[in-house]
C-alpha cells in the first residue's frame, strides 16, 4: 500500500504579500535606475552631438569657402584655424576621389567611413559610436559637396561616468528592494498584530465565556466582518448550548415523574404481601408509566433523526391529496372514539420528500386536535409552494405562546397532567421534518380557532 501524499500547506499571506511588494518595488526601482540610465546617455549624446555640430559647421564654411579640392597647405590651415576652438573634435576630409584633404591627429576614423555611409544632416540619428584599440569614439560621417568628412569625439569619460552611475543604480536599487521587502514584512507582521489578537481572544473561549463578544469598534475596518461572523457565530453556539441545557432539564423533569411513580408503586407493592389482583393492578400501573417513558424516548430518537439525517428525496413526488386521505382512513378509528370530524378541502401538486416523515408531521397535525372538535385541512399551491393548512376551533392560545408552540415539551398550560398528552414533543417533531424538507412551518390563533400552515417546495421547483 502506497503511502498517502501529505497535503501542501498553502503559502503564509505574510510571504504573499511580502514577496508581492518586493516584486513590484525592485521592478518599479528597476525601471527608475534604467530610466535614469538612459536619460543621463542621452543627455552626454546630445552633449557631442552639439560639439559635433559646432565643428561641422566652421569646417563646412571653410570647405564652401576655399573650394579645397586638392591638398594644400594654405587651405589646410585655414581647416585648422576652423577647427580652433572645437577641442576634443577629431576630423578627416576626403574628395571624391578619396584623397586625404585634411585630418587632424587621431586614430583611424577611415573604418567608419566603410561602415556608414554619409549624409548631410548632423542629428542624433547620424552618430555612431565604434571602438579603437584604445578609445570608443561618438561621430557621423557626413557629405560637404563632393567631399566625405568624418568628425568624431572620445567618449571615455562619459562611459567610465555611466559605468560607475550604473553600478551605482544597480546598487541602490539592490539595496532598496531589501529594504523595502524588510519594511513590507515588518508591516505585513504589524498588520497582523489584530488577527493574532483576535486569534488569542479565540483561544479564550469555553463554554463558561460563550456570553464574551468581540468589540467590531476596536479592529480595523477590514476585519470588522470578520468579527462580527464571529460574534454571530458564538450566539448560535450560545443558544445551542442553552438549548441543550433546557432538552437536557426538560428530560429529565419528564422522566424523574414517570420513574418516581414507578419507584413509589413498587416500594408500595414490597411493603406487604398482597393478592394476585393487587400485584396486576400494580402492574398495569407502571406499565402505563413505561409506555409514556418508551413514547418520549422514541419521540426523542425521531426528533434527533429528523434534524440530522439527510432526507431522502422521492423521484416521483408525493401527492398530498391521497397522503392525507389515507391519513384519514388510518385516523377513522380514533376520530369517532373522540368525536373529532375530519374534513379535506383544496388542491395542490406533489412534493419531493421522506414520504414517512411527512406522514409523521401531518399525524401530529391532526392529533393536536380536542374531543369533539373538527379538523379542516385544506390544500393550496402557488407557482413555488404548496401550502398546507390544518385548523380546528377550541380555545385561542395567547400570542406571547405561540412562538414556544414548536420548542421541545413546551406547553401552555404548565400545570396540565402530561399523561396521555404524549410528551410535548409532536410539535417540534413537525418543524424539524418540515424545515429538513426546506421548508417553512407556522402558527396562528385567534377567534377561537388555531390554524397551522405548513409550506413545502412543490416537486417542480429546483
Amino acid at each position: 500500500m502506497g503511502i498517502e501524499k501529505r497535503a501542501r500547506r498553502p503559502t503564509s499571506l505574510a510571504v504573499r504579500v511580502t514577496v508581492l511588494v518586493g516584486l513590484a518595488t525592485t521592478t518599479m526601482f528597476l525601471l527608475s535606475a534604467w530610466s535614469i540610465e538612459h536619460s543621463i546617455e542621452r543627455h552626454f549624446a546630445r552633449m557631442d552631438l552639439a560639439e559635433l555640430r559646432a565643428a561641422w559647421a566652421s569646417v563646412d564654411a571653410a570647405l564652401r569657402r576655399d573650394r579645397i579640392s586638392t591638398p594644400n597647405p594654405a587651405q589646410s590651415q585655414g581647416l585648422a584655424d576652423a577647427m580652433a576652438g572645437s577641442h576634443g573634435v577629431s576630423i578627416v576630409i576626403r574628395n571624391a576621389d578619396g584623397r586625404l584633404l585634411y585630418k587632424t591627429v587621431t586614430p583611424d576614423l577611415d573604418a567608419l567611413v566603410r561602415q556608414v555611409p554619409a549624409t548631410a544632416n548632423l542629428n542624433l540619428d547620424a552618430l555612431h559610436i565604434w571602438r579603437t584599440s584604445h578609445h570608443v569614439y561618438r561621430g557621423a560621417v557626413l557629405r560637404s559637396g563632393d567631399k566625405t568628412v568624418v568628425v568624431a569625439t572620445a567618449i571615455d569619460f562619459h562611459l567610465q561616468y555611466l559605468r560607475k552611475l550604473q553600478n551605482a543604480l544597480w546598487a541602490g536599487t539592490l539595496v532598496a528592494s531589501l529594504i523595502s521587502v524588510l519594511v513590507a514584512g515588518l508591516a505585513v507582521r504589524q498588520g497582523h498584530a489584530p488577527l493574532r489578537r483576535i486569534s488569542a481572544r479565540m483561544r479564550e473561549m469555553t463554554t463558561e465565556r460563550l456570553h464574551t463578544r468581540l468589540d467590531p469598534a476596536h479592529v480595523p475596518i477590514e476585519l470588522a466582518d470578520l468579527v462580527a461572523a464571529f460574534n454571530a457565530m458564538l450566539t448560535r453556539i450560545e443558544q445551542g448550548f442553552a438549548r441543550l441545557r433546557h432538552v437536557s432539564a426538560d428530560i429529565a423533569h419528564e422522566l424523574r415523574t414517570p420513574v418516581t411513580n414507578l419507584r413509589t408503586q413498587t416500594q408500595v407493592a414490597l411493603s406487604k404481601a398482597r393478592d394476585v389482583d393487587a400485584y396486576r393492578e400494580i402492574l398495569y400501573s407502571n406499565l402505563e408509566e413505561l409506555e409514556h417513558m418508551s413514547a418520549m424516548i422514541g419521540d426523542m430518537l425521531f426528533l434527533a433523526q429528523a434534524e440530522q439525517s439527510s432526507v431522502r428525496r422521492d423521484a416521483s413526488g408525493i401527492d398530498l391529496n391521497a397522503e392525507i386521505c389515507g391519513l384519514f382512513d388510518y385516523f377513522e378509528a380514533w376520530a369517532e372514539d373522540r368525536g373529532v370530524r375530519l374534513e379535506l378541502g383544496g388542491q395542490a401538486g406533489k412534493v419531493d420528500g421522506d414520504r414517512e416523515m411527512l406522514r409523521r408531521a401531518l399525524s401530529n397535525l391532526i392529533r393536536y386536535t380536542q374531543h369533539g372538535q373538527s379538523v379542516h385541512v385544506r390544500l393550496s399551491q402557488d407557482e413555488r409552494w404548496v401550502k398546507i393548512e390544518v385548523c380546528n376551533p377550541g380555545t385561542s392560545i395567547p400570542a406571547e405562546h405561540l412562538p414556544h408552540l414548536f420548542d421541545r415539551f413546551y406547553r401552555v398550560d404548565p400545570s396540565r397532567q402530561r399523561r396521555g398528552e404524549g410528551a410535548g414533543l409532536g410539535l417540534a417533531i413537525v418543524k424539524s421534518i418540515v424545515e429538513a424538507h426546506a421548508g417553512q412551518v407556522g402558527v396562528t390563533s385567534e377567534n377561537g380557532k388555531t390554524c397551522f400552515s405548513v409550506r413545502l417546495p412543490a416537486a417542480h421547483s429546483s
